[in-house]
Order: structure tokens, then C-alpha cells, then sequence
């Protein structure tokens, strides 16, 4: 069959359904072969935001997200997206077109060596130059971005080789699925330690998020029979329900955070599907010293603040599952000042749930917007100041309801995602949150959305700047450089996109706001709004991370 056909047919032999992208010349076989396949293509503005859709397909699927886009531009723009895929640890596979191979070796028209400009932010990245060779290349991509720890893949597909006819046909579907051990003697010997322990603490990463409920219900069994605490990274949120009287809620906003009082008071740290790239272990493995005991699907990373006394590498459910077993009888410890903290931390929470000044602050407008969702709702944070307020404030009740790009961290996120969240679950209200600058950096695929008939939510937080840097800035320097922006008229350019456009100008709007935008499934819904971000310093000075005295009258005195 001809080599584009058979692409496809090793795609779907995948059980690839949806690929996001943007066409081009150098892949127009390939486009053609998909039109007549069962695979549904996603017409995307730009291939960033392709990627970053099939990055957030891959986190709520467990399956690799696949994009695709063409030579050239086409390839640099999917970049960006494929490196947060790697770092975020989300199963990915891109697709790229590329020249001919008879003119790969010359300078010619959009020719630039892509795989090399891939291999340093994906898993593995390879050049099809054999028809005969696509499908153990589909099979390895495939493999590869799922393996532990998941991540991007990338093929690319000259339009020579895409033309030629190949007697080679599908590999089966993948026969086996990927289990994972558990051992024995890891488990009596982490076991050893957690009786030993006055003061446990669980870290809560990415990893417990990437297992769902599975693992979630076992830590949680796992903290009422040792009476240990747990706290959760940006990424790790919902692995513990925020409503669990042992949550000790988010971690990594300041060195200084209330929650690190736990960690200063623990003397054993069990970290459960910790992603280091999100909170260097240094940070928070001071004060008393730790014995540590790291359980994951992959080994620990080397790190001089990481040193683990036991090493449970496999399924994350799995091996809290086999320690509930070993510690059958173990009497649950009393931690009064850790359930102390925890009501401290509460406090603090709520100190402005129902302030009624205007522009809101970060902290009212998490709580509403809280309590307009349901617990099975999602959230998806754009990366900006508001990002740090989401970590901190919003309360996620179960895995996988409350994504922040934390790895690499990179703007433009949310709205591709969250798009791609509603896209998968129409019956679950979906809310893309973004700051002015990270919202028009990926202000095209609005359209995609309205194309598409994907009803979610964007609500945008207007500050007319780069609000996490100005935040940086003023914190170390007193002052604030080239951060500030001239913005649009925000909800008239979501109409002209065909979408529902609010501007809030009171408090009391946004409830209702947000109400009727979940109501609303003919189209999408941006919500915009200005935000009081002099409480950004007020935390910052709350941290103890102020390098500077403030002038008098600026935000944090």
C-alpha cells in the first residue's frame, strides 16, 4: 500500500481516534490517506496549540495525544508544546512533515534539520527513510512517549517517502499491557521506617495524579490507619481530596509557606509520584533531619537533598496497597500541631472569601468560582501570577480536576487544554483561567473552539501586564521593568470569535456569570475581569521574601 496509507493504519492499529494540527504541503499525502480513515483531525490556528491539545489529551486519557504539523515553521511553532509534553511528563507523539530526502542533504526551501532540533525536549526523535520501517517506528513512538515517565515522541515523514508503495502492513495492536511490581523487601523495609517515624508526612506529585483514584483511595487509606499528613505539589492537587482533614493542602509558592512548618517538624517524608522538576528538594528538606522513602513507577533522580532511605519503584497504588498491608496493625498517630496547622492554613484560606472590594482579589475569586463548580469539574491554569493563587487557594477534591503546567511552565497553556478537556467530557463544566498576556498568546484557537461547538469556559484575570514577572520583579528590586501591556477589549474580540464575551464589573457578577456560561453548550464563553494584584506582594512580604524595603503606600505594607 502506499507509505502514507499505512501510516495511518499503524495509527489507528494505536487506537489513535483525534490528531491536532495544522496542514502543509510537504504533508498533504498524509493528510489525504487520514480523510479516509476513521481519525478524527483537529484543524488548529497554530501548532503550538495543537501540541499543547494533544499534551492535555494524553493527561486525561493515560493514552499518547498526537499532533501533527509540517516542515519548517510548522515544526519550530510545535516545539514549545512537545518540550511541556517531556517536562510535564504527558504522553505525546508528534507528527512532522519534512522535504524530500533528495534535497535534504543541500540547502533548500524550508529545510532545516527538525529531529535535531527535537531530540533535546523529547523521549526520542527519529526520520522515516524506509516506508518498509513505519510501523515498528509508529510502535516504538507509541512505547516510548508512554513509558516511564511518560513524555514526547517525535516521527518525521519526508513527502518522497510518504509516496512510495510498501508491501509492509500494521503491527497487531499492542498485546501487552504494562504492570508493575511491587518489592517485598522494599515494602518491610519502608514499613520499618513509617513505625519508626514520629512525625510522616506524604508528598503528594504528578505521579498520583497520573494513577487517578486508584492510588488516591490508598494513600487516603494509608493516612487514616498511620494518622500522617500529606501536602501536594502544584501538580500533585486532588491526589488528596483538599476536604481530608489530614490535606495539608498546596506546596512550592514560598519557602516560607505555612504548610512548611510540617515539613520542618517532619522526620520522615514519603514522597508518592514525586516530580522533582516541579519543587527542588532542598526546599523543603531542612530544618529536622528526614529519612525519605520515595515511591514512584520510576527510580529516584540524584540529588544531594534527595538521599532515600527506601526505594519502592513500581505502581504507586500498588505499593501504598501492599504497605496498608503491612502496617494492619498500626495505631494511627496523634499530630495535634499538624491538625493545628491544618486549621491555621483554613483560616488563612478563607481570610477573603467574602471581601466585597473592587477589583476582586485573587482570593474572592477562587472562591467563587470554587463554589460555581462541582467536584468533578476541571480546571486548567494558564501560567502567570494567577497561577500561584491556584495553587494555593482553589481546592481540588479529586485527581485530574485541576491541571497547572508546572514542568515546563509555559504560557499559552490553558486554553488549547482546556478546549481538549471539554472536548473529551461535554457533561463536565471546563474552565480555562489565564492572565491577559498567556491568553492572547494563544488567542487563535478561540475559533477552535466555535468551529468545533466546544462550549467551555475561559475566565481571564486583566491586570495590562506580566503580572508573575512584575510580581518577581518588585519583590527583589522595588521597582518593575517592561512588564506592562496594552490589552483589547477582551469580551468585544471573544464576540467577533463568535463566543459569548462578559466583562464583570462588580463582584457580585461573577457568580452568575460563570453560572450562565456553564448553561450555555451553542458556544464558548470568555469572561474577563480586572484583579487586584496588590495582594501579590502581601503574600510575598507573608513568606518573608521580600529583599527590599517597599515605599510607603505600595502593595504589602
Amino acid at each position: 500500500m502506499k507509505a502514507s496509507d499505512l501510516f495511518v493504519k499503524c495509527l489507528e492499529a494505536e487506537g489513535v481516534d483525534t490528531i491536532f494540527g495544522v496542514p502543509g504541503e510537504e504533508n498533504a499525502d498524509l493528510m489525504i490517506s487520514l480523510a479516509d480513515s476513521g481519525i478524527e483531525f483537529i484543524i488548529c490556528r497554530h501548532e503550538q496549540a495543537a501540541a499543547f491539545m494533544a499534551d492535555m489529551y494524553g493527561r486525561l486519557t493515560g493514552r499518547p495525544g498526537v499532533c501533527l504539523s509540517t516542515l519548517g515553521p510548522g515544526a519550530t511553532n510545535l516545539v514549545t508544546g512537545v518540550a511541556s509534553a517531556t517536562l510535564d511528563y504527558s504522553p505525546l507523539v508528534a507528527i512532522v512533515g519534512q522535504a524530500g530526502t533528495q534535497r535534504l542533504h543541500k540547502e533548500s526551501h524550508q529545510n532545516m534539520d527538525s529531529i535535531s532540533m527535537f531530540r533535546p525536549v523529547s523521549k526520542w526523535a527519529a526520520t522515516v527513510r524506509d516506508p518498509g520501517n513505519i510501523p515498528e517506528m509508529v510502535r516504538k513512538a507509541f512505547r516510548t512517549a508512554l513509558a516511564d515517565k511518560p513524555g514526547a515522541a517525535v516521527i518525521e515523514l519526508p513527502e518522497d517517502i510518504a509516496k512510495q508503495d510498501t508491501p509492509s502492513m500494521p503491527m497487531p495492536g499492542p498485546r501487552v499491557k504494562q504492570t508493575y511490581g511491587v518489592d517485598v523487601n522494599a515494602v518491610d523495609r519502608a514499613a520499618e521506617l513509617i513505625r519508626a517515624a514520629e512525625a510522616p508526612l506524604v508528598l503528594i506529585g504528578n505521579g498520583v495524579v497520573r494513577e487517578r483514584m486508584k492510588a488516591t483511595r490508598q494513600i487516603e487509606a494509608f493516612l487514616e490507619k498511620t494518622g500522617a499528613y500529606a501536602a501536594n505539589t502544584f501538580m500533585g492537587k486532588g491526589g488528596v481530596s483538599a476536604r481530608n482533614p489530614r490535606c495539608l493542602f498546596c506546596v512550592g509558592l514560598g519557602v516560607r509557606d505555612a504548610v512548611i512548618e510540617a515539613f520542618d517538624r517532619a522526620d520522615l517524608v514519603i514522597c508518592a509520584g514525586y516530580d522533582m522538576i516541579e519543587w527542588r528538594p532542598d526546599r523543603w528538606n531542612a530544618g529536622r533531619p528526614k529519612k525519605i522513602i520515595h515511591i514512584d513507577r520510576t527510580r529516584a533522580e540524584a540529588d544531594a537533598s534527595y538521599l532515600v532511605d527506601a526505594e519502592m519503584a513500581g505502581g504507586i497504588a500498588e505499593n501504598f496497597e501492599a504497605l496498608n498491608r503491612a502496617l494492619e496493625d498500626c495505631a494511627p498517630r496523634d499530630l495535634p500541631e499538624f491538625a493545628q496547622l491544618r486549621n491555621r492554613i483554613l483560616e488563612i484560606l478563607g481570610e477573603h472569601d467574602a471581601d466585597p472590594s473592587w477589583p476582586m482579589k485573587p482570593q474572592r475569586i477562587l472562591h467563587d468560582l470554587r463554589r460555581a463548580m462541582r467536584d468533578e469539574d476541571i480546571l486548567v491554569s494558564d501560567v502567570g501570577a494567577h497561577k500561584m493563587w491556584v495553587a494555593r487557594q482553589f481546592r481540588a477534591y479529586r485527581p485530574g480536576t485541576c491541571f497547572i503546567s508546572n514542568g515546563f511552565c509555559s504560557m499559552g497553556f490553558a486554553l488549547p487544554a482546556a478546549i481538549v478537556a471539554k472536548k473529551l467530557f461535554p457533561h463536565k463544566n471546563v474552565v480555562a483561567l489565564a492572565g491577559d498576556g498567556g491568553f492572547l498568546m494563544n488567542v487563535q484557537d478561540l475559533i477552535t473552539a466555535v468551529k468545533y461547538k466546544i462550549p467551555l469556559t475561559v475566565l481571564i484575570w486583566n491586570d495590562n501586564g506580566y503580572g508573575l514577572i512584575g510580581w518577581k520583579q518588585a519583590a527583589a528590586y522595588c521597582r518593575t521593568s517592561h512588564v506592562e501591556l496594552l490589552n483589547p477589549d477582551f469580551a468585544q474580540l471573544a464576540r467577533a470569535f463568535g463566543c459569548n464575551g462578559v466583562e464583570i464589573t462588580a463582584p457580585d457578577q461573577l457568580t452568575p456569570a460563570l453560572q450562565s456560561a456553564f448553561t450555555d453548550a451553542s458556544r464558548p464563553t470568555v469572561i474577563t475581569m480586572p484583579v487586584d494584584y496588590g495582594e501579590n506582594l502581601k503574600l510575598t512580604a507573608r513568606f518573608g521574601q521580600l529583599q527590599c524595603f517597599l515605599p510607603h503606600g505600595q502593595p504589602g505594607d
